[in-house]
């Protein structure tokens, strides 16, 4: 399955808390208008066994990007972790694409203004990192969300908040609301057939942390009111895809990178959740003006579950 992009979940270019629109980036779909992209969550450079062979996913169809939930790079500019977790991993020809990446908890952990240095894209050009931003696709459009600093216990939790780098967040209520305002404006502004918003945190979600309150509590009402399509997250080490009764959302999770297999399920309304898988892989996404189509896969490449919509 062929694919034009690639998610990558823990970047951040943008460092300002004064309220701006959010940075567009525009990106050229296939010959016919359609787009495929995968989504891939971080890996473990010293497990090769955890590796996600996104390689077998492009056999069947080639890509425009890749989308990446997070990627934990190292500490520093210079850090050999980026080549570890990132150049020397995704080698293949087929992955010679761009990589749209937005930040994950343990990514504010050390030192951030590191993993949103444009030093990391001359080191690799595919790599683009930012808070937040969008993606202007012409069939689809983008909106990746800076989740981390929703969340209470960052800030609270005595073991979380002295490892945790907030430069360009506080202050927090204010970057807050400032984000929430940017991404209501850029989805109101959208003429897109397709809205995609992507963030590391969970909204819904069966596996281990479950839902984030906070993002269902002030981000969700933003995304129903503007009638989004899909939600994409990592930060659950699974696979998943929950329906919405009360809405068209689709909450995908694209966990499965490493660390998988925790043996966690949380109960969850059976005409919601239409697909869980405790374990490793990756999901692909292909849209065309017409419709959309999601698929799950293992580490192997065997399908797990398929779903369309139009």
């Amino acid at each position: 399955m062929g694919m034009q992009l690639v998610f990558i979940g823990t970047i951040a270019l943008c460092l300002v808390v004064s309220s701006a629109v959010l940075e567009q980036f525009e990106q050229a779909p296939k010959q016919d208008g359609s787009l495929s992209f995968l989504v891939v969550d971080k890996l473990v450079a010293t497990d090769t066994a955890e590796k996600p062979q996104t390689v077998i996913a492009e056999e069947e169809q080639p890509m425009n990007i890749v989308l990446f939930l997070a990627i934990q790079s190292g500490h520093c500019i210079d850090d050999p972790a980026f080549d570890d977790s990132f150049t020397k991993i995704y080698t293949a020809s087929s992955l010679q694409k761009q990589w749209y990446s937005v930040l994950g908890n343990h990514d504010y952990r050390g030192n951030v203004e590191a993993r949103l240095s444009p030093v990391l894209t001359n080191l690799d050009k595919r790599w683009l990192c930012l808070r937040s931003f969008t993606v202007n696709a012409e069939v689809a459009e983008f909106y990746f969300v800076d989740t981390t600093p929703f969340v209470d216990k960052y800030f609270t939790e005595p073991k979380d908040m002295s490892i945790y780098d907030w430069s360009g967040i506080l202050p927090r209520k204010q970057y807050i609301s400032n984000l929430l305002k940017d991404v209501d404006l850029a989805l109101q502004q959208s003429n897109a057939k397709w809205k995609i918003v992507v963030g590391h945190h969970t909204i819904r979600s069966a596996g281990l942390h479950g839902n984030t309150d906070e993002l269902v509590k002030q981000l969700l009402p933003i995304l129903e009111a503007n009638n989004i399509d899909l939600y994409i997250n990592g930060q659950d080490h699974c696979l998943q895809h929950i329906g919405s009764l009360g809405s068209a959302i689709q909450f995908l999770a694209s966990g499965g990178g490493s660390k998988a297999w925790r043996g966690v399920v949380n109960w969850w309304k059976p005409e919601e959740m239409k697909f869980y898988y405790d374990g490793q892989g990756f999901m692909s996404v292909k849209i065309t003006e017409t419709e959309i189509d999601i698929v799950f896969y293992d580490v192997y490449g065997h399908v797990l579950h398929k779903w369309n919509a139009s």
